[in-house]
């Protein structure tokens, strides 16, 4: 299998850690790619019209994406320790990993505006909006002790991770550790897992 990736992409670090976890890592092929708003990347287009990391391109050329499906697809060939099969908690960690990429989306949406909009056009209540979910987000998991307690590192976890390592690297003066004690508590011991040591992004 081959997977697109940025090392600074947390969609793709989800899906690192994923692997890893789920002892695949070692059946996937690294590809670095690179997508920009606004810029043409037509060989990747080819790939994915949507021109979003990552994409897992499986050995006989069927393509799956986005990140969300890409780790669905890992846990069942891994053998479904990160989403439950069935049953109540299975809806539940699906739900939680649908707000997770929703924030993840914001704040990379919220990326764009501040760094990639032409300067003087900036929508300051659009970025505002989108930022407001992302940190209503981590409100909420902040109240969630089923996720943060650690006793299993499920999707949900692993989404998590991802969120707030994203606004370390970032967003790194947005206040989220002092807003949020228990989320920084959460992240501090997540720390220790290889898996989330090792797909750490780069130094902003």
């Amino acid at each position: 299998m081959k997977l697109t990736f940025s090392p600074a992409s947390p969609f793709a670090r989800k899906v690192r850690i994923a692997a890893i976890e789920l002892g695949l890592i070692d059946k996937i092929e690294f590809v670095p790619a690179t997508v920009a708003p606004g810029t043409a990347n037509d060989e990747y287009s080819k790939i994915t019209p949507l021109k979003k990391l990552p994409v897992l391109i499986l050995d006989h050329g069927d393509v799956i994406l986005d990140s969300y499906v890409i780790v669905e697809y890992l846990n069942e060939i891994g053998g479904g320790r990160l989403i439950p099969g069935y049953g109540p908690r299975r809806w539940k960690l699906k739900t939680d990993q649908s707000l997770l990429n929703g924030m993840l989306d914001s704040m990379l949406l919220c990326r764009y505006e501040k760094m990639v909009r032409p300067q003087g056009s900036l929508w300051q209540a659009w970025y505002d909006d989108h930022w407001n979910r992302a940190w209503a987000g981590m409100a909420r998991f902040e109240n969630r002790p089923d996720v943060l307690d650690g006793s299993s590192f499920d999707i949900a976890q692993i989404g998590l991770v991802c969120v707030l390592g994203y606004a370390d690297f970032r967003f790194a003066d947005c206040g989220w550790r002092k807003a949020y004690p228990k989320l920084d508590a959460f992240y501090q011991r997540m720390q220790e897992r290889p898996s989330v040591k090792i797909s750490a992004p780069p130094a902003a």
